[in-house]
């Protein structure tokens, strides 16, 4: 698969596809919390500045008056950082959007340790964990630029509440642009192999991608799986690699609690039990740190993804 060399952020990915919406669509608008530029929506309210609403730092207030929207028909994606999304709004987001389950898209940037300086407090860690838990909410984390401008217009044609993870570093692409596969709820195989399934989201779709290069100087075949849909799972893809692979990294930027690894966890040890080695973050806190230098300290790295896949294939 030929891509782009450039390195870009899946947030420019989705301020793109904000942007191409706005221009199809009349009833998709978009608001902020004081972070318009940060997190993209401002290429919407460029095309169309009626349709955007600048709400201040007040994370759940916009996410309640996006809930209003959605019963008036409208399509809104409330933006912010991913640690006040989930944070601050979360309890607005459960009870005024999911609980009644209504058409609102919270689209967050800056989540995982690679918004780096910016240290512990701003560093989401656990908000998959605490968004995949509320009822009736879809939960995607695109792989890079072009998934996550297609993950943009799938969730905007899908009704209901979605969680969209988006990051702030510009980071190696994975798809040519227009040519992502984003069916919601289903992964996308990227490599085929029989010794070990990789399955990632975000930005460790890349670093797993290279993790199946090292194995092959091992002379190990890896399947490399886009899961960019946390929830639902594609439990089927999951169980199938699992019994032709029997065993089963997960990799993301994300605690291994609750995340990625925990949903793969919890359906293999329901339906498939099978050896599991988890990449991610260990049940800590982050720090301040370059991205690069952030994710090599705490092990989000192609090597440690490969030394996890040896691992995992010495318990077969």
């Amino acid at each position: 698969m030929a891509v782009s060399a450039e390195k870009r952020a899946t947030r420019e990915g989705y301020g793109a596809a904000l942007k191409e919406l706005a221009t199809k669509n009349p009833n998709v608008v978009a608001l902020s919390a004081d972070l318009a530029e940060s997190t993209g929506v401002l290429k919407l309210a460029a095309v169309a500045p009626e349709r955007f609403f600048q709400m201040g730092i007040a994370e759940a207030n916009m996410v309640d008056v996006a809930a209003g929207m959605a019963t008036c028909g409208k399509i809104p994606f409330a933006s912010t950082f991913a640690i006040f999304g989930t944070g601050r709004a979360w309890e607005s987001f459960r009870n005024s959007v999911c609980y009644p389950a209504l058409n609102v898209k919270l689209a967050c940037t800056h989540s995982g340790l690679s918004v780096g300086e910016d240290g512990a407090s701003h560093q989401a860690l656990e908000d998959i964990a605490v968004m995949r838990a509320i009822p009736n909410v879809t939960v995607v984390v695109p792989a890079d630029y072009a998934a996550a401008h297609a993950a943009t217009i799938a969730v905007a044609e899908q009704r209901g509440p979605v969680y969209l993870r988006l990051g702030r570093p510009k980071i190696p692409a994975v798809y040519e642009d227009g040519k992502a596969p984003m069916t919601l709820g289903k992964g996308n195989v990227l490599r085929e192999g029989n010794d070990v399934a990789i399955l990632a989201c975000g930005p460790l779709v890349s670093m797993a991608v290279d993790a199946a290069k090292l194995l092959e100087k091992d002379g190990r075949q890896a399947t490399v799986i886009d899961m960019h849909t946390i929830k639902p799972l594609d439990e089927k893809l999951l169980l199938d690699v699992a019994r032709r692979c029997r065993c089963v990294v997960t990799a993301e930027e994300h605690n291994i609690v609750g995340g990625l690894g925990g949903a793969v966890s919890e359906a293999l040890s329901q339906h498939l039990p099978t050896p599991l080695e988890r990449v991610g973050t260990r049940d800590t806190f982050g720090e301040s740190g370059t991205h690069a230098d952030l994710w090599k300290k705490y092990g989000l790295t192609p090597d440690a993804i490969a030394a996890a896949a040896r691992k995992a294939m010495e318990r077969k």
